[in-house]
């Protein structure tokens, strides 16, 4: 078959490489219909990820027809349509029970990799480094899919186009994650730093959970536009504005009600901190760029909650701790816990409550994965959202 592997920073090529079968009777072979690259793959893409090795499929979006299932595999059967979530649960350990499904405690082979990277293991992912178990991922023609009973989720309205429904493997329930953990009751500011695919969908959400003004900040105005006319945002472009001061402003002085970081550690500012950072990483002295969360801590009003959707991968510096405990504020994050939120926004989808299409800018061929990297990367031709497709 046909995949897109990361071969090294920033060369990705698409190869050869042997079909998936299945491994454990909970598997199920999917023939990829749609996949698509996402932020966090760029993270992979620049280098920022370790445990990567050249050869490894990457992709963690993606859905298709299930073709082959293991004998223990009892929800799904050949022939079903699915989304999958990019998240790899067993659905049967304590933290699944508890409905944290990236905290899955059995589904991860080197889990002890991620223990010595982050205190515990997580949950495998698809396509997202061997510390995430080297599970093969999605931009391919054919994946394996472990414990399918649990990660899949079966779309049995043939009205819907993939495109209105591959987002529910990551992005959108990770942008609702954002706006879920903020506890709207009504009426609510929300800022949300970044308007990549993540922050359209967690300033969307927040509005379909009750926030009353919802401002995305960023500094593309083609993203910027999107925000306005697509997630009816107010917005602000930090090249533009010094952020702090103009959220102030826009909120009578007391800052927005919650924030939501959905840019994670590749962050850009133009602020003299952004060169701060890059050089405490090239001496290896921090790992990530937290420009967009010390902004957001800054930014919100005091007992607010700070919701964090961005990838980090170890640590940073300057951390403003003394604003968090004098001022009340909360921190959430999570890898997104995307079995969750699937079904429920499935239905969201039916109602026509919302049309996650809007983000698509760009759909490609699989052979093309490798060029839409470069493309979506470099922030050129306007790219919000790449869809590949393999077949």
């Amino acid at each position: 078959m046909r995949a897109n592997c990361w071969m090294g920073i920033r060369n990705m090529e698409v190869r050869d490489v042997p079909d998936p079968r299945i491994l454990n009777q909970r598997d199920a072979i999917v023939k990829v219909t749609s996949t698509a690259i996402c932020g966090s793959d760029l993270h992979l893409y620049n280098g920022f990820m370790p445990t990567m090795v050249p050869g490894d499929i990457v992709g963690h979006e993606f859905m298709g027809e299930i073709i082959e299932v293991g004998r223990e595999t009892k929800a799904v059967k050949v022939g079903d349509r699915v989304v999958v979530a990019f998240p790899i649960s067993c659905g049967q350990c304590a933290q699944c029970k508890r409905g944290l499904y990236t905290a899955c405690e059995n589904s991860n082979p080197n889990a002890w990799l991620a223990e010595k990277q982050w205190g515990y293991p997580t949950c495998g992912a698809f396509g997202y480094s061997h510390t995430l178990g080297g599970f093969a991922g999605g931009q391919a023609e054919y994946v394996r899919v472990p414990f399918a009973d649990v990660g899949t989720l079966k779309i049995e309205d043939s009205s819907l186009p993939d495109e209105s429904v591959l987002f529910l493997s990551d992005i959108f329930p990770t942008g609702y994650m954002g706006a879920d953990m903020l506890g709207l009751k009504g009426g609510e500011t929300v800022a949300v730093w970044g308007c990549g695919p993540v922050g359209q969908f967690a300033m969307a959400s927040a509005q379909l959970l009750g926030a009353e003004r919802v401002i995305g900040i960023d500094r593309f105005e083609y993203r910027l536009e999107m925000a306005r006319e697509k997630a009816g945002a107010e917005t602000l472009n930090y090249e533009h504005v010094d952020v702090l001061t103009a959220l102030r402003e826009m909120t009578g002085g007391r800052g927005p009600d919650h924030c939501i970081d959905a840019v994670g550690l590749e962050a850009h500012s133009a602020s003299p901190m952004y060169a701060y950072d890059r050089a405490k990483q090239m001496m290896m002295l921090e790992t990530d760029r937290p420009l967009a969360l010390r902004q957001a801590i800054m930014a919100c009003r005091s007992g607010g909650t700070i919701a964090v959707l961005g990838v980090y991968g170890g640590f940073i510096d300057k951390f403003p701790m003394g604003t968090i405990v004098n001022r009340s504020l909360t921190i959430k994050s999570a890898q997104a816990h995307v079995q969750r939120y699937m079904r429920p926004l499935l239905e969201r989808i039916q109602n026509r409550e919302i049309d996650p299409r809007f983000v698509i800018t760009h759909e490609m061929s699989l052979d093309d994965a490798p060029k839409g990297y470069k493309i979506f990367n470099d922030k050129v031709d306007d790219c919000e959202k790449i869809v590949l497709k393999p077949h």
